[in-house]
């Protein structure tokens, strides 16, 4: 960002007997906040004239560089280290540096970097964080601290905010609790938020809503950073987030709000309780099955078979897995299926085998899912008392198998086989995160199909052809284009919008893949986010008018990384 060649305010420099301009004790207290603050610090960027005025001399080696320059330095720094974990931690102290630089690294290379700030790495981040973390980014809103709330964010600091993103840390990626840890979440979000929809960062909040956690091993580590307590519930826990989205409404009206990595039944209570509160969605629930259905609509055109005649089992009917059905059926009934008729061409797998309507106590996510018992009471068993994965892949012969189960290995090679054998394209999309919970190795998945599948997971696994199915092609996208429409709410409609939209963009250019690659997130967000626009308008939800959402519009919202 450009930083203006005048004195800071109070700064102005007498001048002695010599001539020579005196920099009095308070400026050389701003040059020093001024390299200090990762949105006003240049490095060794600051020309020489900044530096003369500035008082920064000293402060600084005498080289004067560019971003270029700087991006190549920190390039062969990455480079020169033993991991990626290593890599991941050094960016996010450069993060806390310099986010011109930070944010221009990551733009340059978005191959390269996004598995470096986001997913796989991301994963063992927020397990270590708290090993790594030196200086504040974002807010740490801790349950002995909920009467402060509102006096935390009045802080003037955050007046540019447009978007947040807020997790409880209870349900990171396939990892589980990770309490404080789980800020790493909102922090990669946002940054992908930047680096793809453009969203300058002085206007990005990550929150962790800290309410302690359950992870006996966090709590009992001396170097933990959060609060040492197990996690509140019920309604002391309902409390204090009505007490923080109140405190939102009030400080931010106009905020975009993401929810992330919270519980299933959180997930899914607190979207339906305050989507229309705030402009809000949560990504693990509408991301996850806008990004799955999306890469679906676009394996279809390779595989021919229309989506209203795909058999799917769902391995996994949590938050994500769960989101990931219910956008297909929706989908389904867009083609002319009624709801009954596309309801019947989904099974759902979870940890006690297929979802049955007479399982007691079924979460409310997942009643709607249950077949009911007659339809397989005919049914080749294993003899097992469940009926697992492998008896619905062999009773049921799908064409679409999907996994967000966090059950690593759980796409074994008897269920791939059988699958396989029904199916001439298999479409397999094991997407849990990070890469230790993936229900499958994408080579094996190839080699057991004969190399006729289809292929898209969720962490990058460098395997040719196969397609990474990552929310980054949706939520930026989505965020950006509430954001462009002067959007009230986030509606299905919109998420729906997107997925079709990503779908129709096939690989644009990407012979290897199903969809765009990753060096063109930021023209996918931009497509995306005029798409979105629009179905705001026809949603009625959005506060401009269409002729004025043009694409010219959304690329003036889109920041890129420089000094301006």
């Amino acid at each position: 960002m450009p930083v203006p060649i005048s004195s800071p305010a109070g700064s102005a420099c007498a001048s002695d007997t010599h001539g020579r301009p005196d920099i009095a004790p308070h400026a050389h207290a701003a040059a020093r906040a001024l390299l200090g603050d990762p949105l006003t610090n240049k490095g060794t960027a600051f020309t020489e004239a900044e530096r003369d005025v500035l008082g920064l001399h000293g402060l600084l080696p005498p080289h004067v560089g560019t971003l270029d320059s700087q991006i190549a330095r920190r390039r062969r720094a990455l480079e020169g280290m033993a991991d990626d974990f290593h890599r991941y931690a050094f960016l996010r102290e450069l993060q806390d540096s310099n986010e011109v630089l930070f944010h221009a690294l990551v733009q340059h290379d978005l191959p390269r970097m996004l598995p470096l700030v986001y997913t796989p790495t991301v994963g063992e981040g927020c397990e270590r964080f708290s090993e790594i973390w030196r200086r504040p980014r974002g807010l740490f809103l801790s349950y002995p601290n909920r009467d402060k709330i509102a006096d935390i964010l009045a802080d003037p600091a955050l007046d540019r905010v447009k978007v947040i993103v807020v997790s409880d840390g209870e349900r990171i990626l396939g990892l589980g609790d990770q309490g404080a840890g789980g800020m790493g979440i909102p922090i990669g979000k946002l940054a992908l938020y930047t680096a793809c929809a453009g969203i300058h960062p002085a206007e990005v909040l990550p929150i962790l809503l800290d309410v302690g956690t359950d992870n006996a091993a966090r709590r009992d580590d001396p170097l933990y950073v959060g609060w040492r307590n197990p996690r509140i519930r019920g309604g002391d826990y309902d409390a204090f987030v009505e007490t923080f989205v109140e405190a939102v409404v009030e400080r931010f009206p106009n905020v975009l709000l993401q929810w992330e990595d919270f519980a299933g039944k959180n997930a899914y209570d607190l979207l339906e309780r305050y989507r229309g509160t705030l402009l809000s969605f949560n990504d693990d629930i509408q991301g996850t099955a806008a990004t799955a259905t999306g890469t679906l609509l676009a394996a279809i055109r390779h595989t021919g078979v229309p989506l209203t005649e795909q058999r799917v089992v769902l391995f996994g009917a949590g938050a994500a897995g769960s989101g990931v059905a219910e956008m297909l059926v929706r989908a389904m009934m867009d083609e002319g299926l009624s709801e009954q008729a596309a309801r019947a061409r989904l099974w759902a797998v979870d940890r006690d085998g297929l979802i049955l309507s007479d399982i007691p106590r079924l979460p409310d996510q997942q009643v709607k899912l249950a077949r009911d018992a007659a339809e397989v009471a005919g049914w080749t068993l294993s003899g097992s008392h469940q009926i697992g994965l492998l008896d619905t892949v062999v009773n049921v012969r799908p064409t679409v198998l999907i996994g967000a189960s966090g059950q690593m290995g759980a796409f074994g090679e008897a269920v791939v086989r059988a699958m396989a054998a029904g199916c001439e394209r298999p479409v397999i999309f094991p997407l849990s995160n990070p890469i230790s919970r993936a229900e499958a190795h994408p080579a094996d998945l190839l080699a057991w199909t004969d190399g006729r599948a289809l292929v898209g997971t969720g962490s990058p696994f460098g395997v040719e052809g196969v397609t990474q199915v990552n929310n980054v092609y949706i939520f930026p996208g989505v965020g950006l284009g509430a954001i462009a429409a002067g959007a009230l709410a986030v509606t299905d409609g919109m998420f729906m919008a997107a997925a079709r939209a990503l779908g129709d963009l096939g690989s644009m250019g990407n012979a290897a893949g199903l969809l765009p690659p990753i060096d063109r997130l930021r023209d996918v967000a931009q497509h995306i986010a005029l798409v979105v626009a629009h179905q705001a308008v026809e949603d009625g939800v959005a506060t401009l008018v269409r002729s004025v959402l043009t694409p010219e519009h959304i690329a003036g919202l889109m920041w890129s990384a420089s000094y301006g």
